[in-house]
C-alpha cells in the first residue's frame, strides 16, 4: 500500500513538472493530506539518500519534481546554455525588503532604503521574483508587492519561515550603500527599526534564468 501510494506521488510530480499542491496530490492518492504530506516527504528522503539525478523540493503547500542542481552543468552540455541573471545590490535589498515585510508597498521599500526603487521594482516583476498580490486600502490604492513561488525555487527555500537571520552588519552596509546611491558620505540618521525591516544576509546569489 505505501509503496503503491509513492508510486502515485512519483507519476503525478513526474507528469505535472510543476509544483502541485498538497491537497491535489491527496486527491490522486485517495488520501488524507496529512498521508499524503508523509507519503511525499518519504519518497523525497529516500530521492536524497540515493543522491538521484531528480529530486523532489517543497514550495509552501505544494511540491515539485525537478533536476538536482549537483548536475546543472552536465544538462547545459545537451541543450543552450541559459542566460544568467545577475541581481545588482539594490536589487537585492529590495527583494529582501519585499521577502521579509511581504506584503508591502513601494513606499514602504523607499522608506526602508532611503531611495527610489520603481526600476528594482519593475526588474523583479520582470524575473517573476516578485509580483503585485494586491492594493492597499488606502489613498491611490498602492499596489502590494510580495514574492512568488520562482522566488523560492530559485533560492532554495521552501517557504518564508526558510528566510536566514537577519545580520546586524550587512544592514548597516545595505543603508551605507544606498546612502552612497544617492550621492551621500554616510546614510542618514534613522531611528531604530524592527529586524524584520532589515535585509538578510547574503541571500542573494547569480541565478540562471528560468526561460
Amino acid at each position: 500500500m505505501e509503496s503503491d501510494l509513492r508510486n502515485i506521488a512519483e507519476a503525478v510530480l513526474f507528469t505535472m513538472g510543476k509544483s502541485v499542491d498538497l491537497s491535489q496530490l491527496a486527491a490522486a492518492m485517495g488520501v488524507s493530506k496529512d498521508t499524503a504530506e508523509k507519503t511525499v516527504l518519504a519518497l523525497q528522503k529516500e530521492y536524497d539518500e540515493e543522491m538521484r539525478g531528480i529530486q523532489i523540493i517543497r514550495l509552501n503547500d505544494r511540491f515539485q519534481m525537478c533536476t538536482r542542481e549537483t548536475y546543472y552543468e552536465n544538462l547545459i552540455q545537451v541543450m543552450k546554455a541559459p542566460k544568467k541573471q545577475t541581481l545588482t545590490e539594490i536589487q537585492q535589498e529590495t527583494l529582501s525588503i519585499v521577502a521579509y515585510k511581504q506584503p508591502v508597498t513601494r513606499l514602504e521599500i523607499e522608506k526602508i532604503r532611503g531611495v527610489k526603487s520603481d526600476h528594482a521594482i519593475s526588474k523583479l516583476l520582470e524575473y517573476d521574483l516578485i509580483y503585485e498580490v494586491g492594493r492597499l486600502d488606502a489613498p491611490g490604492r498602492p499596489a502590494l508587492f510580495a514574492t512568488t513561488e520562482e522566488f523560492l525555487r530559485r533560492f532554495g527555500i521552501g517557504s518564508k519561515k526558510d528566510l536566514p537571520e537577519v545580520s546586524a552588519e550587512k544592514t548597516a552596509e545595505f543603508k551605507l550603500e544606498a546612502a552612497r546611491e544617492v550621492n551621500l558620505d554616510e546614510p542618514r540618521e534613522e531611528k531604530a527599526e524592527d529586524p524584520q525591516e532589515n535585509v538578510p544576509d547574503g541571500a542573494m546569489k547569480e541565478m540562471p534564468d528560468g526561460d
